[in-house]
């Protein structure tokens, strides 16, 4: 896609998109959302992708007379200008599916145009389990607008906790593919598949560290489960906790891949703990909850996990560098599990009675999104960054 930015005085804006009036406003977070007016022609599947997915980033509104016009022909030239800006999109595309990864790219073409300082994820994929039964788990993937949904895996068997890498194509997650767990790496594009290693007592968990060159992994082949590094190079494991009485799980990398966040149940409870991958040492993050899990680091530095409070699942998020004394509740109390942060820091997926949503983390944000409604135990979300 080709996008011409031009400036033209004033760096507010407002939008245009669809054969109908409709109207988009942008919005600062936290703010009151300001109106947008979006006249595009063309392609239905590309109008309404680039409508959704305006709305679910959480600047804009759909409405009558905005401050901004969205105007073109889907497939052809299609210009967003308003408030001294004008960017436009010149893209062909031969089928539905294009159609809709066209109206994405320019949804986040112009979210980083025109917002204060907010970032795209439409075109990030968010990969999920379906659980079908008690020994078969299925990975799938779709767009954060719900679409072109597709099937990864088709093994019959458990197919459990997937993480994107860096790269936005491999897909790690635990397999149970030779009668115990292990820890695969898969190209959702290609579908080429690898077993990370065939270690004493399986292993699971494993996140790739920001430059792909390692992962965090679980194994407890030397005894109970914990937290290693692998080089994926040259396969060769370093061993981060050294806790005899407890079982580590869960690891994800910060954003400069220098810590690894992991859960470990040494309080004999679940809590979320840092481990400084360099000194080898950790220190206990969370205190507040009965049972914390599933960390997730954003690539701006904020911290979400799932937490059990007064016997409800909600999930946290605290800023960064500000540590469990910053952190707030972002759900309101329920089944709320498995938080993955979007490309934004804003914005996470995570299930919920069988569901994936979409999550608005800012105070007065938007209300939870259900990404789709097909049938199916859909769990385990996993935002590529």
């Amino acid at each position: 896609m080709q996008i011409k930015k031009m400036f033209i005085g004033s760096l507010t804006m407002a939008f245009v998109f669809s054969a109908m009036a409709l109207q988009v406003d942008v919005v600062k977070q936290g703010a009151a959302k300001v109106t947008v007016t979006l006249q595009v022609s063309g392609s239905p599947d590309y109008q309404k992708c680039l409508k959704r997915n305006l709305e679910l980033s959480g600047w804009f509104r759909i409405g009558p007379s905005g401050s901004i016009t969205v105007s073109g022909a889907a497939g052809g030239a299609v210009t967003a200008t308003g408030r001294g800006k004008s960017i436009t999109s010149r893209e062909s595309f031969g089928d539905a599916a294009g159609a809709r990864m066209a109206g994405r790219r320019f949804a986040d073409a112009i979210v980083e145009a025109f917002s204060d300082g907010g970032k795209g994820f439409a075109t990030k994929r968010i990969a999920y389990v379906n659980r079908k039964g008690a020994d078969n788990a299925e990975l799938y993937m779709c767009y954060p607008d719900g679409w072109d949904m597709r099937q990864i895996t088709s093994d019959g068997r458990a197919a459990i906790g997937p993480r994107w890498a860096a790269n936005g194509h491999d897909l790690y997650y635990t397999g149970f593919l030779h009668e115990k767990q292990l820890s695969y790496r898969i190209n959702v594009d290609t579908e080429a598949r690898e077993c990370l290693g065939f270690f004493k007592n399986g292993a699971s968990g494993a996140a790739a560290s920001p430059d792909g060159r390692s992962v965090a992994i679980i194994l407890s082949y030397q005894g109970n489960p914990e937290l290693y590094v692998m080089d994926l190079a040259s396969r060769k494991i370093q061993r981060m906790t050294k806790t005899p009485a407890a079982a580590e799980s869960s690891p994800c990398w910060s954003p400069d891949g220098r810590k690894i966040a992991y859960v470990s149940d040494q309080t004999r409870n679940p809590q979320i703990y840092i481990c400084d991958v360099a000194s080898r040492q950790s220190t206990r993050y969370t205190s507040k909850g009965r049972q914390n899990t599933h960390p997730d680091w954003a690539k701006n530095g904020r911290l979400c996990w799932s937490s059990l409070q007064a016997g409800q699942w909600c999930i946290m998020a605290s800023e960064p560098n500000g540590g469990e004394a910053s952190a707030r509740m972002v759900t309101q109390p329920g089944t709320w599990q498995d938080p993955s942060w979007a490309a934004d820091g804003r914005h996470l997926v995570a299930s919920r009675d069988k569901a994936i949503f979409l999550v608005d983390t800012e105070p007065d944000g938007d209300k939870p999104v259900q990404l789709f409604y097909n049938k199916g135990n859909w769990m385990n979300p996993a935002f590529s960054k």
